[in-house]
C-alpha cells in the first residue's frame, strides 16, 4: 500500500513469531548451578568454540558457554536469530552478528545496553572501522570481535608483465588494462547476493560518496546516494570490465569462495577479496594440491583506488559479539563478552580460522606476522575501510542493490538512478522486494 513502510523482520510481534512456530525458551544452569550461556555463532573452523571453552574455564564456574551454530547464509543468520529476539526468548544470551544487523538488531531493543565502562574498554585500541560497525546512533552497542576488509590480490608475474608498479596504489581502471593486454581476469564477486552490496559499496565510498546520507531516519524519510557521481563511477567500473572482457567465467555466479578458487587455479591474475584467500593457497600449496610455484607468486596491496591519489575506502566486514536484553544472564554475559575478546583471544583466532583482528595491537604480534606475511596491509586497509550502510533498513537497502546491479553486464550509467528509485519505493512500501 503506497505511503506506508514494511515493518522489519526484526520487530515482528511476539505474537507472529510465536504463530509461525517458534517459541521462546528460557534460560537455563549446570547441575552445579552455574549459569549456562548459550552463543549464536556463525560457523567458522572451530576457532569461537575453543575461545568459549576457554572463556568457560577461565571464569572459575561463573559462566559455562554453549555454542549454537547459525547458518552459514547472513540472511538467514539475521533470520533466525530476529525471530527468536522478537518472541523474547531468553535462551539467546549472546550472539556474533555481522555488523549491518546491529543497527536493526539495536533498534529493535534486542540487545541490552553496554555499561559506559564497558564501552570505553571495549573500543579502547579498536580499528575507527569496527568501531563503527559495532555502534548505532553513536553509541556502541556490540563489542567488535574480528574486522575484515578486503585486498587486491595479483600474481606477481602478471602485474610485472603489465608493467605496473604495485609498491603503489593502483587504481580500477589500471588493473582492468593490465588484465586486458595480459589476456587474463579480475576476480570480482558479481553474485546476486550481500557480496554485490559489499562491492558497490566499497566503489561508492572510494569515489566520495554514500548509499544512504541520513541513515538515522525512518524507512519513507531515508535519502540515498546512490543516484550521484559516485554511483555512476561505480557504474563505469563494472561497464569497463564488461567492455574489456576480463570479468572471467562465471562472474554473475561468483561469490568470494568462488572466486577466491578461479584466483587460485589460474582462471584469473587479479582479484578482490579477503584476507582467507592466503590461508587457503598456502594449505593448497602444502597439500599439493596447487603448484607451490603459484602460491609463492601471490601479491597484495590495498583495494584499487576509483581516482588516482584518492585513497580507496575498502570494504569493511568482521563479527560483532552482542549481548541479549532478554538473557538472564546478563551480567555473567558481559564478563563473557569482555573474555571472547581479549588481545589473546583475537590474535589465536586470526591464526587459526583467518579472520583479522579488531584491536590494532594483534597486528604486532609475531605469530600472527608469521601466519600473516600481509599484517601490516590489512592493518592499513582496516584504517581506511567504510562499512556498508548503518540503517535499521539495512535488508531492503542490500536486496534492492543486488537485484538492480546484477547481472554485471547489465550495469549501465542508468543503473544508479534506477535501483535508487526502485530501493525508495521499497522502503515506503510502494513496492515489495
Amino acid at each position: 500500500m503506497a505511503g506506508r513502510w514494511r515493518t522489519r523482520l526484526g520487530i515482528l510481534s511476539a505474537a507472529t513469531v510465536l504463530a509461525s512456530g517458534l517459541t521462546a525458551c528460557g534460560g537455563s544452569s549446570t547441575a552445579s548451578g552455574t549459569p549456562t550461556l548459550n552463543w549464536y555463532i556463525n560457523p567458522d573452523n572451530g576457532g569461537q568454540q575453543k575461545i568459549a571453552a576457554q572463556c568457560s574455564a577461565a571464569s572459575n564456574g561463573a559462566y559455562d558457554i554453549k555454542v549454537s551454530i547459525l547458518p552459514s547464509d547472513a540472511a538467514a543468520q539475521r533470520e533466525q536469530l530476529m525471530r527468536r529476539l522478537a518472541g523474547n526468548d531468553s535462551s539467546i544470551d549472546l550472539m556474533s552478528l555481522d555488523p549491518v544487523f546491529v543497527p536493526e538488531t539495536s533498534e529493535a531493543g534486542f540487545l541490552a545496553k553496554v555499561p559506559a565502562d564497558l564501552q570505553q574498554q571495549w573500543s579502547n585500541g579498536v580499528v575507527d572501522g569496527a568501531v563503527q560497525g559495532a555502534s548505532w546512533k553513536g553509541e556502541l552497542v556490540t563489542a567488535p570481535f574480528w574486522a575484515n576488509t578486503q585486498l587486491l590480490w595479483y600474481r606477481k608475474s602478471v602485474a610485472q608483465a603489465a608493467g605496473l608498479d604495485m609498491t603503489k596504489p593502483v587504481t580500477w581502471e589500471q588493473v582492468i588494462a593490465a588484465a586486458k593486454a595480459e589476456g587474463t581476469a579480475i576476480g570480482v564477486q558479481g553474485q546476486r547476493a550481500e557480496s554485490m552490496t559489499v562491492w558497490v559499496n566499497a566503489m561508492i565510498a572510494s569515489a566520495g560518496g554514500k548509499i544512504i546520507e541520513n541513515p538515522d531516519a525512518k524507512g519513507p524519510d531515508i535519502r540515498l546516494g546512490i543516484d550521484s557521481e559516485a554511483g555512476k563511477a561505480a557504474a563505469k567500473v563494472m561497464q569497463d570490465i564488461t567492455a574489456a572482457g576480463v570479468g572471467g567465467p562465471g562472474i554473475d555466479n561468483r561469490d568470494e569462495a568462488a572466486t577466491a578458487n578461479l584466483f587460485q587455479q589460474g582462471g584469473a591474475d587479479f582479484m578482490v577479496n579477503w584476507p582467507f584467500v592466503y590461508a587457503q593457497g598456502k594449505s593448497a600449496a602444502e597439500e599439493g594440491t596447487m603448484d607451490k610455484a603459484i602460491f609463492d607468486d601471490y601479491g597484495w596491496t590495498t583495494y584499487p583506488e576509483m581516482t588516482a591519489g584518492q585513497e580507496a575506502k575498502p570494504p569493511l566486514g568482521g563479527i560483532d559479539i552482542g549481548v541479549s536484553a532478554f538473557s538472564e544472564h546478563r551480567d555473567q554475559a558481559f564478563q563473557a563478552v569482555s573474555c571472547i575478546i581479549s588481545e589473546k583471544n583475537q590474535a589465536a583466532y586470526m591464526v587459526s580460522d583467518g579472520n583479522p583482528a579488531a584491536l590494532e595491537s594483534v597486528y604486532d604480534d609475531p605469530t600472527v606476522q608469521q601466519a600473516y606475511p600481509m599484517y601490516d596491509t590489512i592493518r592499513k586497509s582496516l584504517q581506511a575501510a567504510a562499512p556498508r550502510p548503518q540503517t535499521a533498513y539495512y535488508n531492503e537497502v542490500s536486496q534492492g542493490i543486488a537485484d538492480r546491479w546484477q547481472p554485471v553486464s547489465s550495469v549501465t550509467q542508468d543503473t544508479p538512478a534506477a535501483s535508487q528509485k526502485y530501493i525508495t519505493e521499497v522502503l515506503r512500501g510502494e513496492k515489495l522486494l
